[in-house]
């Protein structure tokens, strides 16, 4: 089942299961934006990522003496507790909330919202997080959307490039068989603004950005120009990835990372981890926009 919306520039779906974003569909070309998760290369789409990013080492993480095992990217993915709470015509808002089973896997009274609200060609998501106990909550939250790539038929991949606002050198730092940080890094970026995609670019795993300066980037064809923009001003971290020579790219915003390797599990200590106080509310906003 998919929840739709529909205005006069765009269509979305969004997924029951895991509320994931499965259509961005221009209303004028007809053009479909998002993967359309072929479950033989990857069957995801979106996947919202809350409380954690990635992997933990061997699944598991410590908190106050007590072990839990928090699944790869959280509770949120392929979660059928998910339960849609307002629409309009122009949006969907969705919660979770904790209860005891959530408990056993991560110890904290929270209630996390999101919503999917289209303004004009732009399509807003929004989350919300809430601590509902009685001591610090800890999370990292983020967005793992994958665009087509290439959007047209007479296109390859080798034609598509992301292009940083602003001017950018940076490292991506690189991941283990198991899909944690080893604390090395590889010279990604060298005083460009230009990130071309081509079909061995992955086959790393993930490009993981942590000091960029840019909070905006678009996906751009040598053909056929800009196809779609993606602005993060909330989030920190940007992982860039998809499978080996799939035919689509995830622009990831993220706050918060896999673990490292070599990390000592404790929750408390763990990399991008964000502490919200008792009572508290926090709100994290990307936006994707289709330009083409």
């Amino acid at each position: 089942m998919e929840y739709t919306l529909h205005t006069s520039n765009l269509s979305i779906k969004v997924t029951k299961i895991g509320i994931e974003l499965s259509s961005i569909k221009s209303k004028v070309t007809g053009k479909e934006y998002i993967w359309q998760a072929d479950p033989i290369i990857w069957g995801s789409q979106a996947p919202v990522l809350f409380p954690i990013i990635g992997a933990l080492i061997n699944g598991e993480t410590y908190y106050k003496g007590n072990k839990y095992n928090i699944p790869k990217h959280g509770l949120v993915r392929n979660s059928s507790k998910v339960k849609l709470i307002e629409q309009t015509d122009d949006s969907l808002k969705f919660s979770l909330k904790w209860d005891e089973d959530s408990l056993n896997i991560y110890p904290f009274k929270f209630e996390f919202e999101v919503s999917y609200s289209i303004i004009g060609k732009t399509v807003q998501v929004t989350h919300f997080i809430t601590n509902h106990g009685e001591e610090p909550m800890l999370y990292s939250v983020g967005g793992h959307p994958a665009f087509n790539c290439p959007i047209q038929n007479d296109e390859m991949y080798e034609d598509y490039y992301l292009e940083f606002e602003k001017e950018e050198t940076d490292s991506v730092w690189l991941l283990d068989s198991n899909a944690l940080t080893t604390g090395e890094t590889r010279l990604m970026l060298e005083k460009t603004q230009i990130l071309p995609l081509h079909k061995n670019i992955f086959d790393n795993d993930a490009l993981i950005f942590k000091n960029l300066k840019s909070r905006k980037v678009k996906l751009k064809s040598v053909r056929s120009g800009e196809i779609l923009s993606m602005s993060f001003e909330d989030f920190n971290y940007l992982g860039i990835w998809a499978k080996p020579g799939a035919p689509f790219v995830c622009i990831e915003p993220w706050l918060g990372i896999t673990d490292h390797s070599n990390s000592d599990q404790n929750f408390e200590t763990k990399e991008g981890i964000i502490e919200l106080g008792f009572g508290q509310s926090e709100r994290k906003t990307y936006s994707i926009t289709i330009l083409d």
